[in-house]
């Protein structure tokens, strides 16, 4: 069995059309845009951890970005002639945003996780620091979402992965 079989499966997938990857992105949108409205209408409403509203814009534009820049023309690898060099700058761009991101997460993790179940009410006469409620749950809720769909996708491909082997799609020698 040769070790590209598993691959020969990937790339006879036939493209979806233009329509159906439009769609796709616009929907990829709709979190980051709520993330950037969320932290710019509540960017002084938790002095407990004053940077939750800013990892909230961040990541948003960032996100973004991310799903913009990976629709460029690099996308469709061309039949014949020589490769489009902008691709390896898009390339580069994605992968320099890819590793921003995991960092930021890093740090929004450590920010938001770290005062959980914050003071909620605003307080004239308490000097505890609080944080909106609306405005922590969403960033709490939008980054615990990033972990359960990765759990999601590890155990898909795991699943995949037993698939292709028990069919005799695959070797336990192609992925070592």
């Amino acid at each position: 069995m040769s070790t590209s079989a598993p691959m020969n499966l990937v790339r006879k997938i036939p493209q979806p059309p233009t329509a159906v990857l439009v769609a796709v992105k616009v929907l990829l949108c709709i979190i980051p845009i709520a993330q950037i409205a969320m932290g710019a209408a509540h960017l002084d409403d938790c002095p407990r951890q004053h940077y939750i509203p800013v990892y909230l814009i961040v990541v948003g534009v960032a996100l973004s970005l991310l799903v913009l820049v990976t629709g460029l023309p690099c996308a469709r690898v061309p039949k014949d002639g020589p490769p489009n060099p902008f691709c390896w700058v898009s390339l580069g761009w994605n992968s320099l945003l890819a590793v921003f991101l995991v960092s930021w997460f890093v740090a929004g993790n450590v920010w938001i996780y770290s005062i959980y179940k914050p003071n909620y009410h605003k307080n004239v006469t308490s000097a505890e620091p609080y944080c909106d409620k609306t405005l922590y749950l969403f960033a709490f809720w939008t980054t615990t979402l990033v972990y359960i769909v990765v759990g999601l996708f590890v155990a898909l491909g795991l699943v995949v992965l037993v698939c292709l082997y028990m069919c005799g799609q695959a070797d336990p020698d192609d992925y070592i």
